[in-house]
């Protein structure tokens, strides 16, 4: 599942956010597959709660992805820094931050 951050933050800015959400789904995917016991709800189901909540649900969604990343990487818990850039709508630096660990963990970096 290795993706260039730049090319993914890029496609995001000229769709006007709906590679973001094709992005989102799939960081929700891999941290379903790789961290189930820290994450395991369907990524359809958090892009339409983050929808229905107006985006309250995202902001959760972003903690979780912060613990789980956590634990599949062994590496710091990011789920305060999530917080704080999706209150200040910086949520796609946080993808960046979990593709970034994606990658690493594939050895691609």
């Amino acid at each position: 599942m290795y993706r260039n951050v730049v090319v993914c933050i890029l496609l995001s800015i000229i769709t006007c956010g709906i590679y973001g959400i094709y992005w989102m789904y799939n960081l929700n995917q891999y941290a379903c597959y790789a961290a189930p016991q820290e994450w395991n709800t369907d990524g359809l189901l958090v892009i339409l709660f983050s929808i229905l909540t107006c985006g309250i649900y995202g902001i959760y969604w972003n903690y979780k992805m912060g613990k789980a990343y956590a634990r599949i990487n062994g590496g710091s818990d990011n789920s305060l820094l999530f917080i704080l850039l999706s209150l200040f709508g910086f949520s796609i630096v946080n993808w960046a931050i979990m593709q970034n660990d994606i990658n690493m963990a594939q050895g691609r970096i």
